[in-house]
């Protein structure tokens, strides 16, 4: 692709290589989180959240378990600045709720955001500056020096004015861009800062190392955090937090590499909202650690409605591949992945193992307020016969023969393709009964009975034909086989009887049975047929009907296909 020269790496490796993190084999236990939907968020949104639905949001960031929670840039906004304090004067913020304001560097800016937070509980106020080679060269011209004293000067205005309002706040303090700033040069500042700051262990101060705009691979931005909290002054009182963006795809990517370098802390956005391509998604990382056995501190448990509120406040739509929370993420339709997945669903029923291990399905969908019903396997023209055969048995209790699952796989696959759609579980149940169970023509079966001498059966049934009305007789040495021979004798048909199972309906009614029927007719074909009835016996003789008049409607199917 032609262009490709203009272009250079802008990130700076730390003075010397740090890979301890390289050594680490998972994150171990959550760190702190902090979301910044209704700041880094709602800046990016094409309309902002009114009032209201930042209220709403709020609430809902409380219930999932955020205890830090960053609400916007008052002082450059009315909007936030009166968004917090009805927070405040409306005592909507939770005890163990700390709110958090951004600022940047400025004196008025400052003021104004002590203004705004005045009266909070607790409260974190967040001051940043911009710190990269590209910004000071090419926005604010200053020298590094000059930059160090914009952090300065503010830390200092920060601690002055916290004395004066006696209030209880926090301090955060982040190196804008720090991807693009010379890590060295970045430690240099937060340093200078920190000295302002003198955190102590019951006054501990947030340094946020910020992936501004995504400049590296996560390996890279991994060493240049370890080196940061290898060599930050007071790092035993120290939060090093993380706010990383997902210019290059690799937001989730770097903060678990970056948790693994020694932070603290995330700051983040549900699904990843926020500015250009979005803020690391907090929820992915929530349960990427909740998917190896870690509790992620965080509830996820109703995924479909924090879906809901969310697309509802923001304007925007959860991607269907959005790993957790996606429509389509728990669904499979191949073939082979149902299959896995089916058996793999036995395999817990029957073993009952302490873990989830079913193929396919990182996590246990329940476990996100999702149903197996409707999202996990899922039937097209691709899906196999595990899944349907699946499908019919947790969902409607018909535990079909194997072979018998293959053909009706195939059936369903077919009208998948002809009408290009999934099949929805009640479309198949339908389609199933429809074609399978209980086909009274052009055989009726209208009534029968046994009479048994010995080993011997004799049956009478009444059946229709054709218009007519008859009554047919014969022995066998058992009930099917009697009425099999009935037919035969009779009705001048040719079939032999290959498989036969029956079992008591799992779902609905206890008392129905279900027989399932496997003939050869005069073609060499096999047909299945299904019988669903009260007594057991009477779903067999209809399982037994229900299969020869499918051989015999396929047999007329053809032989019209030929003539024509």
């Amino acid at each position: 692709m032609e262009g490709y020269q203009k272009y250079k790496r802008q990130y700076f490796l730390p003075p010397k290589p740090c890979m301890d993190w390289a050594e680490k084999e998972y994150i171990e236990k959550a760190p702190q989180w902090c979301s910044v939907d209704l700041r880094d968020g709602n800046q990016a949104l094409i309309i902002p959240m009114s009032l209201d639905e930042k209220i709403e949001f709020f609430q809902l960031l409380v219930e999932v378990g955020f205890k830090e929670i960053e609400i916007g840039f008052p002082a450059a906004s009315q909007t936030e600045f009166e968004f917090l304090r009805k927070l405040i004067d409306e005592n909507l913020i939770p005890d163990d709720v700390t709110v958090q304001v951004l600022t940047q560097a400025r004196e008025h800016i400052i003021r104004r955001t002590f203004e705004a937070v005045k009266g909070a509980k607790n409260a974190v106020i967040h001051l940043y500056n911009s710190t990269s080679l590209a910004q000071r060269e090419q926005v604010f011209k200053k020298s590094k020096e000059e930059i160090l004293n914009i952090a300065v000067e503010g830390a200092k205005l920060l601690k002055k004015l916290t004395e004066e309002d006696g209030g209880n706040y926090r301090f955060e303090y982040s190196p804008e861009s720090f991807t693009g700033t010379e890590v060295d040069y970045a430690l240099e500042v937060c340093n200078a800062v920190l000295d302002i700051w003198q955190p102590t262990p019951e006054h501990k101060v947030i340094i946020n190392l910020p992936v501004t705009v995504e400049m590296s691979m996560p390996h890279i931005y991994a060493q240049q955090i370890e080196y940061m909290c290898k060599h930050m002054k007071y790092r035993e009182n120290v939060i090093v937090s993380l706010h990383p963006h997902n210019d290059r795809g690799c937001g989730v990517a770097d903060t678990e590499m970056g948790i693994l370098a020694g932070a603290d802390r995330i700051e983040g956005t549900l699904f990843g909202n926020g500015e250009r391509t979005g803020n690391v998604d907090i929820i992915t990382l929530a349960m990427n650690m909740y998917a190896m056995g870690v509790d992620p501190q965080l509830d996820f448990t109703n995924m479909p409605r924090i879906v809901e509120i969310y697309e509802r406040c923001t304007r925007m739509q959860v991607h269907m591949r959005q790993p957790y929370a996606g429509q389509l993420v728990f669904a499979a339709f191949s073939g082979s992945h149902q299959d896995a997945i089916a058996k793999g669903m036995h395999y817990r029923d029957e073993k009952d193992p302490n873990h989830w291990t079913v193929p396919y399905l990182p996590i246990d969908p329940r476990d996100v307020g999702r149903v197996y019903e409707t999202d996990v396997i899922r039937i097209n023209s691709q899906s196999g016969k595990g899944g349907i055969g699946y499908m019919l048995e947790e969902y409607y209790g018909y535990d079909l023969p194997a072979d018998m699952r293959e053909q009706v796989g195939y059936y369903m696959k077919d009208v998948s393709d002809h009408e290009h759609k999934e099949l929805l579980p009640n479309e198949i149940n339908d389609l199933f009964q429809k074609e399978y169970m209980n086909v009274n023509a052009p055989y009726a079966l209208n009534d029968y009975h046994f009479v048994r001498q010995g080993d011997i059966v004799t049956v009478t049934m009444n059946i229709t034909y054709a218009g007519k009305t008859q009554f047919i007789t014969a022995t066998g040495n058992g009930r099917l086989d009697a009425v099999s021979n009935a037919l035969r004798d009779n009705m001048n048909l040719t079939f032999d009887i290959l498989d036969y199972k029956e079992h008591a309906l799992s779902k609905g009614s206890s008392s129905r049975a279900v027989s399932y029927v496997e003939i050869i007719d005069c073609r060499k074909m096999n047909q299945w047929g299904v019988g669903v009835h009260d007594d057991i016996i009477a779903s067999s003789v209809q399982a037994l009907f229900s299969a020869i008049n499918r051989a015999v409607a396929q047999r007329r199917e053809a032989e019209q296909e030929a003539k024509a």
